[in-house]
């Protein structure tokens, strides 16, 4: 409670404590109370396998999903994307980056003012309105007093211990015959959590007799007899080494192992890394001096068991939200910084980062069957900080791992939208690249990269370079890519005859090579490109050809761009109805708040105002229009041509006020009611199935296929003896209004959402050109069957 209320009278809250004290479990229970609360979302942005200060705003962006648009790049992009939103960032810890995180800090929280930050970290920010809470130890019981006596409560630590230990002894029991004893380790570890964790998973295997004497001998052995040493440190190193100890020698062997893999693991990518015997020069022993052995190797097949073994001692954890089929691990800082150092000692450190690299450097050059590299992430986002550590660990070695490697995190920072660091890795590429195929790629990637940074000038010379390159190396896959790049490149610069030629090239380069989805990709290139230059029935054959392959064999990204294209071309012929089809086909697979649902929502503002909808017209592109400022994106010149053009004829149709009021509501459009707005249903035999289902049965009077309401006069729904009708649900939902009834209640009487029925009521004020509740109830009851427009 007390640190709630600190959260909430603050805007920087630091948890600071040492290692293996309960920061981070503290930090994620606090935000997960407060998520749904006025502290706005909580999003966890994890601090300890990043290397360089430098790169936190790019690992925050990266956490929050803000990509570099606009020309803002790092700390700006954050300002712009958070504006005044509510937020609660929690920064796990900072205290290898304290001096960027406090500048990061201090620079977000001026400049974004619904922000909070809660952090936590070994030591305080030092910011300007810094609140720093220090958190203690677990209570311990007092010196000479039993846990429990009297009927008490035990107090937190023994609490812990008993609760941990019972995972591994159900019949685990506090009572006269143990409870000093457990008291007394929990006094030796200093009440750290961590600590105290790991020496009652050893419960089961151990008496807490065994588990003190065992405590102490170490406590012994790590400050040479001396008690003078930073007491809190050492209990914590004390409970590692000691549960280090207690493993057999494969756990160990894994154990440390995976001290390499800083971004996580799963079953999979640990056998990688760790299983296996000895390699030549590199031979993995236990123990140090002449008392060393080798240690036998451990089979890929045991590796998962000997995770299993890991997790119940709590020497690994399972991060949270991960599928159960699809298990991933991490170890914990102070942990993993143990286990590196017993790799270290046992000669094994670059043996087993060459596994890892190798297994990483597989992954990157893993073939997908495709022509385009970079249309699709080859190495998965979970393997990020992997990756990061992978390419730092080779940067200043002469491994040729390096140019795979950096290359693939390159790639995975364009799809992350961090362009700036996608550019910087692939300058190194470039400066170390050999091969003539990897430099082709990089230089590709780097043209796409700077296309999206609107720097078409470096663009052109990228693309011109690997078109040279590719041609050079007579590799039709290659020089397929290099060309798709300068298509891109042309098109950035409003060159779209050129555009169509490196596209056709293209085209004829990959056809021969008789790989349907990569075909398809180039004829849909090609046919944007020839949009643009205007020959609409060229475009329309080609999107013909490649739009049933897109549909069954592209990615989601891929496919929704190219479904636009054919709606844009639906356009251009003047068929909206078409051109609907197509954008709601977008809409139906694209989350509501993404770049890829821009596109279809303003395309169907396009299509109403064709259709004379000039209501809906407005409100979806002042919809779209919000969500474009949301999420920092323009769209190109020639489209936002379309959208104004379709705007202004919109307002024409409207008077001034009703228009204005129609851009109003379409501003306030968003999520579930957007998405309802938008996908409106046409096919009035299932709009009648699901009204029917919802509860509303149209009377006699209507007729079997009318969809009319009584009382309506003759007119069919809608605008009296003019626009489109109303739906059997939208009927439903106007009826219920002139009852009196509000969204809440109409929602509970129909089985729908608020927000569902908050869609339907502005279909309704669209076409009845009505925008009270008591207008639309005079209207639905006949005593004002013909509304002003």
């Amino acid at each position: 409670m007390r640190l709630r209320t600190l959260l909430s009278s603050s805007r920087l809250l630091t948890l600071v404590g040492p290692g293996g004290v309960g920061k981070t479990r503290l930090a994620l229970e606090l935000a997960g109370r407060v998520r749904s609360g006025r502290l706005g979302r909580a999003q966890l942005v994890e601090l300890a396998s990043l290397r360089d200060g430098e790169l936190l705003p790019q690992a925050v962006a990266v956490a929050l999903g803000v990509g570099e648009r606009g020309g803002r790049a790092g700390i700006e992009a954050l300002v712009h994307a958070l504006g005044t939103r509510r937020m609660l960032l929690v920064l796990d810890n900072a205290e290898h980056v304290i001096e960027a995180g406090a500048t990061l800090a201090a620079t977000l929280l001026s400049r974004c003012p619904g922000l909070r930050i809660l952090t936590t970290s070994r030591e305080a920010l030092r910011v300007p309105g810094e609140v720093v809470f220090r958190v203690g130890m677990l209570a311990l019981a007092p010196d000479g007093e039993e846990p429990g006596a009297d009927g008490q409560q035990p107090v937190e630590a023994v609490r812990l211990f008993v609760a941990r230990a019972r995972t591994c002894a159900p019949e685990f029991t506090l009572g006269p015959g143990n409870a000093h004893t457990v008291a007394e380790i929990c006094r030796r570890l200093d009440g750290l959590p961590l600590a105290v964790e790991l020496a009652a998973r050893r419960v089961g295997s151990l008496t807490p007799a065994d588990i003190l004497r065992g405590l102490d001998d170490q406590l012994g052995l790590l400050t040479d007899g001396s008690r003078t040493g930073p007491g809190r440190h050492r209990e914590l190193g004390a409970a590692i080494d000691w549960s280090h100890r207690l493993l057999d020698p494969a756990e160990r062997l894994v154990f440390r192992r995976l001290s390499v893999l800083e971004g996580g693991f799963d079953a999979a990518g640990a056998a990688a890394v760790c299983a296996g015997g000895t390699e030549p020069g590199n031979e993995a022993v236990e123990g140090a001096g002449d008392g060393a052995r080798p240690v036998a190797g451990v089979p890929s097949g045991q590796v998962l068991r000997v995770l299993c073994a890991l997790e119940a001692k709590s020497l690994i954890v399972r991060v949270p939200g991960d599928e159960p089929d699809a298990a991933r691990f991490r170890q914990l800082s102070a942990i993993r910084a143990y286990a590196r150092n017993r790799l270290t000692e046992a000669g094994e450190l670059h043996a087993t980062w060459h596994r890892a690299l190798d297994r990483l450097a597989v992954q990157a050059a893993a073939d997908h069957g495709s022509v385009f590299a970079d249309a699709a992430v080859r190495t998965p986002a979970l393997e990020r900080e992997n990756l990061v550590a992978a390419v730092a660990y080779t940067t200043d070695r002469p491994d040729p791992r390096y140019v795979p490697l950096a290359l693939a995190l390159a790639r995975l920072h364009y799809h992350q939208e961090q362009l700036t660091l996608a550019r910087a890795l692939l300058t190194g590429v470039l400066g170390r690249a050999r091969d003539g195929g990897a430099r082709g790629a990089a230089l590709a990637l780097a043209t796409r990269s700077a296309c999206l940074q609107a720097d078409h000038e470096a663009a052109l010379a990228f693309a011109e370079e690997a078109v040279a390159v590719a041609r050079t190396q007579r590799g039709s896959a290659a020089t397929a890519n290099a060309l798709d790049a300068l298509g891109a490149a042309r098109l950035c610069r409003g060159e779209f005859a050129e555009a169509v030629a490196a596209f056709a090239e293209c085209l004829d380069v990959v056809r021969p090579l008789s790989r349907p989805l990569d075909t398809a990709l180039c004829l849909h290139h090609l046919a944007w490109a020839q949009l643009q230059t205007g020959r609409v029935t060229a475009s329309d054959a080609l999107m013909a050809e490649c739009l049933p392959t897109l549909r069954a064999e592209a990615p989601p990204g891929q496919l929704t761009a190219a479904l636009h294209t054919a709606g844009a071309i639906r356009l251009a012929q003047g068929d909206t109805v078409g051109a609907e089809e197509l954008f709601v086909e977008v809409l139906h697979q694209a989350p509501m708040e993404s770049y890829h649902s821009l596109y279809p929502l303003e395309g169907l503002a396009i299509a109403a105002a064709g259709r004379g909808e000039a209501e809906r017209a407005l409100r979806l592109c002042a919809a779209a229009s919000e969500m474009r400022r949301r999420i920092d994106t323009e769209p190109e010149a020639h489209w936002q041509r379309q959208v104004s053009t379709a705007t202004a004829r919109a307002r024409e149709r409207l008077r001034p006020a009703t228009a204005d009021r129609a851009v109003a509501a379409g501003r306030r459009l968003r999520g579930e009611r957007l998405t309802g707005y938008a996908l409106r249903r046409t096919d009035s035999a299932s709009v009648r199935s699901e009204a029917a289902a919802d509860g509303y049965h149209p009377s006699a009077a209507e007729g079997p296929g009318s969809g009319t309401p009584e009382g309506l006069g003759g007119d069919h729904y809608g605008y009296p003896a003019a626009g489109p009708p109303l739906t059997a649900r939208e009927a439903a939902v106007a009826r219920l209004v002139a009852e009196g009834l509000t969204n809440r209640q109409i929602a509970k009487h129909l089985g729908l959402s608020p927000s569902t029925v908050g869609g339907h009521l502005d279909r309704v004020r669209d076409k009845s050109g009505l925008r009270t509740r008591t207008q639309i109830a005079l209207w639905i009851t006949g005593r004002n069957p013909r509304p002003a427009r």
